[in-house]
């Protein structure tokens, strides 16, 4: 476990003293929910704790508030999957039950591929995406995209092995 240097322990603390009211009643102002605003300000800043050195800020609200955004993002497209995870297990003829665990493990693994998709570029994604929800063939996938056979072996060659990285973890 590290630690944290003296000065950027000061940084924080006076940062945190300083910014952490305003950051909350942002947060409850963006939320509408106090709790969840506690808990986004409190991340913010344990970010900030993970960062290894922290010079004082010109602008220490507007840095506050753009990895507070990164987090509400992350929130939001955490419940948007947990949301259509839900749906999809509702629409199937039998009722599924699984433990929580189980349920928490599912949400991350479609977060993560969130991410990896999300991380491909967008020509990557899309070559994947039809390849792999259209189930369209390489030829296939080139016409619709316009784009030429090489095109499509070389990002599809990309994705996948973006996830077999992800799979090994």
């Amino acid at each position: 476990m590290s630690t944290v240097h003296p000065t950027h322990a000061i940084h924080l603390q006076t940062l945190y003293s300083e910014h952490h009211g305003w950051l909350y009643g942002w947060l409850r102002g963006k939320l509408g929910n106090r709790a969840d605003a506690a808990d986004l300000a409190q991340d913010t800043f344990l970010r900030l704790l993970g960062k290894r050195e922290a010079a004082p800020l010109r602008e220490p609200r507007g840095y506050l508030a753009t990895i507070a955004r990164g987090l509400l993002i992350d929130r939001y497209r955490r419940q948007a999957l947990e949301q259509a995870y839900l749906e999809a297990l509702a629409q199937q003829a039998e009722p599924t039950a699984m433990s929580a665990e189980t349920h928490a493990i599912i949400i991350e693994t479609l977060l993560a591929i969130d991410r990896l998709l999300d991380s491909l570029g967008a020509r990557t994604r899309s070559i994947l995406l039809l390849a792999q929800i259209e189930e369209l063939s390489y030829v296939e996938n080139s016409q619709r995209l316009g784009v030429s056979l090489p095109t499509v072996k070389k990002h599809l060659v990309r994705a996948y092995t973006e996830c077999l990285m992800l799979a090994a973890g």
